[in-house]
């Protein structure tokens, strides 16, 4: 029964940390005023770029912290 809530509990801390960088890089690209790349009235489609870009950029960034931490504590075994 312990795998499973270790299964569970790393579930648990992807999504987190998924939803966490994707608001920040959402947060983070308001900083960018990408209304100048666009036509003029095309609100929904910088909106839609704005979130493509969160997810893809907040989704790589979680991957890489999420790798990193499986792999630090994967480094014990090598002195074993």
């Amino acid at each position: 029964m312990e795998v499973y809530s270790q299964l569970g509990a790393q579930a648990a801390v992807a999504v987190v940390a998924y939803m966490f960088f994707i608001g920040v890089t959402f947060y983070a690209l308001q900083a960018f005023r990408m209304e100048q790349l666009f036509k003029k009235g095309k609100v929904f489609q910088i909106q839609l770029v704005y979130i493509l870009l969160s997810i893809a950029i907040g989704s790589t960034v979680a991957d890489f912290i999420l790798s990193l931490s499986n792999y630090s504590q994967q480094l014990p075994y090598i002195f074993q």
